[in-house]
């Protein structure tokens, strides 16, 4: 009798797992809606699980891959990032990991647009106003006004698929948009949008000529009303464009008095006890985040102050939780899909068992030859 393939998967993640389950894999999924202490994924993996499914909270490292040495097979990741894997060590084990890009670029790119809209519009404290029952009275402009998304310049700090994404959510609105990538310029995409506006203005849809370009980060940041950030996360000696605290005090004071950051990408990239300084001091008007430095946010954390309530608004890493995005079974179009795909690819020995041609793996260079 063929031994069944085992998997352990720190989560559930839906209806995706049927997939192995009638493929006849032994299946095991971590019931917590915590994430399972490390001891319990070593644990799991120096059992023999051939197959091991994971997300942004488990440390995956050396220990984990030694446990697994000789029967660890692939990790797949419920995520694009993998900032949780070190790649290193995975190399060094010859173990394939997968991630999840792609199928949650429109989710993600539009909820930072609508991060930027319920920032800039005040859409928080405008319902504590009502459900606080403290709205008497209609006034023109007290007792706040919030500004408008539509005719501003926001800035695109890092154009991957995310941010192209945002980008074309931006032109809909008739921003002028500043681009900015330490990588790779899309020149050709940034043009397409520039032809688009073009259109829109000639063809008097909109009021007003807008553009679009390439600029230095410094221009953005001294320019925008609207700073949203999608870079990857890269530590100093991990690359050679760091992110890590690509916003800090300096970059803060450098925007504008009346400009709002907006990051969705990764919490490091954020200095956040210099975004609390720089909210608490108003050297820019307001921020919100759906990452952290340090997840969940911690209780002591400076950007939970009351003080900056009104202007900062905080959210779970929730980005990518659509419906379909995060548990569709199909790999075209949710994570859970194209995290089991990515499993089977490796378990099952799919391109002809040759992992560099298998779309979700992340590591190829490990198996390059």
């Amino acid at each position: 009798m063929t031994q069944r393939i085992r998997v352990f998967a720190t989560c559930d993640i839906g209806d995706a797992l049927n997939i192995l389950r009638q493929k006849g894999y032994d299946l095991e999924v971590y019931p917590q809606p915590e994430a399972p202490p490390k001891a319990l994924i070593v644990e799991k993996v120096k059992s023999g699980v051939q197959g091991l499914i994971t997300t942004l909270r488990d440390s995956i490292d050396a220990e984990v891959f030694a446990a697994g040495k000789g029967t660890l097979r692939v990790v797949s990741q419920l995520a694009v990032g993998f900032d949780n894997i070190n790649r290193a060590d995975a190399n060094k084990y010859k173990i394939p990991f997968t991630n999840t890009a792609d199928v949650l670029t429109e989710a993600t790119a539009e909820f930072a647009f609508f991060l930027m809209g319920a920032l800039a519009r005040k859409l928080w404290p405008a319902e504590h106003l009502t459900r606080d029952n403290q709205w008497g009275y209609w006034h023109p402009f007290l007792p706040f006004l919030g500004d408008e998304v539509t005719g501003k310049t926001v800035a695109v700090i890092g154009t991957g698929r995310i941010g192209l994404a945002m980008i074309k959510k931006c032109a809909g609105f008739d921003m002028d948009i500043l681009c900015y990538d330490p990588a790779y310029e899309n020149r050709e995409y940034i043009q397409a949008i520039q032809e688009t506006m073009d259109l829109r203005f000639e063809r008097g849809i909109s009021r007003d000529k807008t553009m679009i370009r390439y600029t230095t980060l410094d221009d953005c940041l001294k320019s925008a009303d609207f700073i949203s950030l999608h870079v990857p996360l890269q530590r100093p000696g991990e690359g050679s464009n760091p992110t890590y605290h690509l916003i800090n005090e300096s970059t803060l004071r450098s925007m504008k008095p009346t400009a709002m950051l907006i990051n969705t990408s990764r919490g490091p990239v954020v200095d956040e006890t210099a975004l609390a300084r720089a909210l608490r001091e108003n050297w820019i008007a307001g921020a919100a985040l759906d990452v952290y430095e340090n997840e969940p946010l911690p209780a002591d954390s400076p950007l939970r102050d009351p003080g900056l309530a009104d202007r900062c608004r905080l959210l779970p890493h929730f980005a990518s939780a659509g419906r379909i995005t995060r548990l569709s079974s199909d790999p075209e179009k949710g994570m859970a899909g194209r995290c089991v795909q990515g499993l089977i690819d490796v378990i099952e020995g799919n391109y002809g068992g040759d992992i560099t041609k298998m779309p979700y793996v992340v590591n190829k260079e490990a198996f390059a030859k």
